[in-house]
């Protein structure tokens, strides 16, 4: 069904992929990990020909998929049979509503329209999104989002299913749906590839596990086996499937009344949306100075439009927003706040030249600082590297530097987890936790149960527009060392 021999992918003069070879039985389910960076989204491109027909690069090696050379086959032919779906949806959603969303590939395809309802239908429930029908694309949650791409790509009905980080903006509910619709078109016969971080929410649905290191395979073999290599995945960054939790929020944290210091902000019936859709429903909060709490809760509870309304970028309706030293929270010099999805932020041409930008602008410039974000995020040996030739991972890690450089008294992040191998989440978090020790405050945003028990000493679950409990990890919380 899929076949590389020899592939090398070259962008200008970095090397992505180097010699890999892989074989993938029809029918077989294979999970591809690796550090950021390693080239796993390169490899997924390069099977349904995005590469080299759409984005440039130099490749040598041959990829032949359902009998069909991706060199020579045209990308419009190869996607009747090959679906991708991206790391970063917003990079493949364009259709106003939901439902038109799902129903483009079928109806491209040149299907009935009762066929195409039809796939419509068990695409979006497939996925848990069936409740979404005739909303706006915009106004979804990333994890909507990634669940709508999710869905637009199974309404194709492919034969091959490729997945780059499918689960990572994905709550509890939504990981385990669409890990039930992945184990199902597994068991009908689909070839499944999945390029993922998070092994816990995966790895029992693959077989076969492919580990990439530097554009080179460094193991593969029975997933139960490869996995089991702690060295190896050490060595990587690569957090084991034990590790991972899929209990809902609600059973994870007990009540904890003990602020750390005096508030930073305090928000009072806040009521915020877009259009005619409201988000947050008269909703209350104190965040206090120099506490690291964690928000958490289902996709579209509310949780980056409460980061937006914090940090300036959304105005609300009613309530009140006010701060602790009776001053604006201005955004950027007070506030930073990364976003979800980093494209929406970088601008600058390099690495260097976007870090810095927002510290000279705000007259916060120090080198020696910037040396220091830059060695915490992981990107000093990439500071002269253009933006736009970073993995997804690494331009995540980009935009947060960029924010952290100008010293603001408030961190906001959105889920920090895309594109992220466990040892580079976790060396620019404990970076995080340094200056939350020095007095700043920390909001992290995400669905990731290892990262908020190690990190977090407070967590607000956010239910339909409200904060619904407010307390500490149910099994304690471990300081990292």
């Amino acid at each position: 069904m899929i076949r590389i021999d020899s592939l090398s992918v070259r962008y200008g003069a970095q090397q992505a992929l180097e010699g890999v070879s892989l074989a993938v039985a029809p029918g077989e389910c294979v999970l591809v990990t690796g550090p950021s960076g390693c080239g796993k989204s390169t490899l997924a491109r390069t099977l349904n020909g995005l590469i080299p027909h759409t984005i440039p690069a130099e490749v040598t090696g041959r990829v032949v998929v359902d009998g069909r050379d991706t060199a020579a086959c045209p990308v419009a032919e190869l996607a009747t049979s090959v679906g991708l779906v991206f790391q970063n949806p917003a990079t493949q959603l364009f259709n106003l509503t939901v439902d038109e969303e799902v129903a483009f590939g079928p109806r491209n395809l040149g299907l009935a329209e009762d066929e195409v309802a039809r796939r419509v239908a068990l695409a979006l429930a497939a996925t848990g999104i069936a409740h979404l029908r005739g909303r706006s694309t915009r106004e979804l949650s990333g994890g909507e989002r990634q669940r709508l791409a999710i869905a637009s790509v199974l309404a194709m009905g492919p034969r091959i299913l490729v997945l780059d980080e499918p689960t990572a903006s994905l709550d509890v509910r939504g990981t385990r749906e669409v890990a039930a619709a992945l184990r199902r078109l597994r068991d009908e016969g689909v070839t499944i590839l999945i390029v993922e971080h998070r092994l816990g929410a995966v790895a029992h649905l693959a077989r076969r596990t492919v580990i990439l290191e530097a554009g080179r395979v460094v193991a593969d073999g029975p997933t139960d086996e490869v996995l089991a290599q702690q060295p190896l995945l050490r060595r990587l960054g690569l957090r084991r499937p034990a590790e991972e939790s899929l209990d809902d929020w609600s059973r994870l944290l007990l009540p904890n009344g003990r602020p750390p210091g005096p508030p930073v902000v305090e928000l009072k019936g806040v009521v915020a949306g877009y259009g005619r859709h409201t988000v947050l429903r008269g909703l209350d909060l104190i965040l206090y100075e120099g506490e690291f709490a964690a928000l958490v809760g289902d996709n579209g509870a509310g949780k980056s439009t409460l980061a937006r309304v914090l940090a300036g970028l959304v105005k609300p309706r009613s309530g009140q927003v006010r701060l602790g030293n009776g001053r604006r929270l201005e955004a950027g010099r007070d506030v930073g706040l990364l976003f979800q999805n980093p494209l929406d932020q970088l601008f600058c041409d390099s690495v260097d030249e976007e870090v810095s930008f927002g510290a000279r602008n705000l007259g916060r410039y120090d080198p020696a600082a910037l040396d220091t974000v830059l060695r915490a995020t992981g990107l000093l040996p990439l500071r002269a590297r253009a933006v736009h030739s970073l993995s997804m991972g690494q331009q995540q890690r980009a935009a947060l530097a960029a924010i952290l450089a100008p010293r603001p008294r408030l961190v906001i992040l959105d889920e920090p987890t895309m594109g992220q191998d466990w040892g580079h989440l976790s060396a620019f978090m404990d970076f995080l936790l340094e200056l939350n020790r020095g007095g700043c405050t920390i909001l992290l945003i995400t669905h990731d149960y290892k990262l908020v028990h190690r990190y977090a000493r407070r967590i607000l679950l956010l239910h339909e527009g409200r904060i619904v409990a407010d307390g500490v990890p149910a099994t304690g919380r471990q300081e990292p060392s």
